[in-house]
């Protein structure tokens, strides 16, 4: 970055040619602030981020991830987030706005992320210590208001009543409809209508996905 120590840059190609070599000296802390998963999800960006710490191991990295409750409407991202948990990541979701979303590099380097423009992402970078260190003390108010991926998942359990939870050991059964609605003593469009009701209430497009959203939530089946 020569001696700037703030610019900014248009777009992700630009980015990536004049700050990508900041995440290959990734060396020992990675935050990340951001709505959702899709801002910093530039396929090189992120490549770089993980070969980096493949090299530098998990144990010597301490990773964390703020993020707000958009970042789990689609399964594919909460199953992402889970991921990166199981590979030490630390995730928090925050209940109060994220006005910017930013990666602060072993609190030396501070990349921030403008409004999308039809040219692209503007994005600032610094090294400028007293700014890095202003939103690294912003980050921690925050993160210490958040709740942790799990906490926020079961705080977050929607009610179900004794039917409901027959209903969700029915689907887990691996009967039939017409079966699973003989066991209940309802009708089969009683039943499905439940069923559509259940998978409403559990924000699942599909029964396997009703599943795998009780499961996450810690509800019995």
């Amino acid at each position: 970055m020569r001696n700037e120590q703030v610019f900014s840059v248009q777009g992700d190609a630009e980015l990536l040619a004049r700050a990508g070599h900041l995440f290959e000296s990734l060396n020992s802390e990675f935050l990340c602030a951001a709505r959702d998963l899709r801002t910093w999800s530039q396929p090189e960006a992120r490549a770089a981020v993980v070969n980096r710490m493949r090299a530098v191991g998990p144990s010597d990295l301490t990773t964390r991830k703020l993020l707000s409750p958009a970042a789990l409407v689609e399964e594919e991202s909460r199953a992402h987030l889970r991921l990166l948990r199981s590979q030490g990541a630390l995730v928090r979701i925050s209940v109060s706005p994220l006005p910017h979303e930013t990666i602060v590099i072993d609190r030396r380097v501070m990349i921030l992320a403008g409004q999308e423009a039809a040219a692209g992402r503007e994005y600032t970078v610094t090294t400028s210590r007293t700014l890095v260190e202003g939103v690294l003390s912003l980050f921690s108010a925050v993160w210490e208001t958040s709740l942790d991926l799990d906490a926020y998942l079961r705080r977050d359990v929607p009610h179900l009543d004794a039917d409901g939870r027959r209903i969700l050991k029915a689907l887990g059964s691996g009967l039939t409809d017409a079966s699973a609605a003989r066991r209940l003593g309802v009708s089969l469009r009683t039943y499905r209508r439940r069923v559509a009701e259940l998978m409403a209430s559990l924000d699942a497009g599909s029964r396997f996905q009703a599943g795998l959203r009780a499961g996450e939530l810690g509800l019995p089946r």
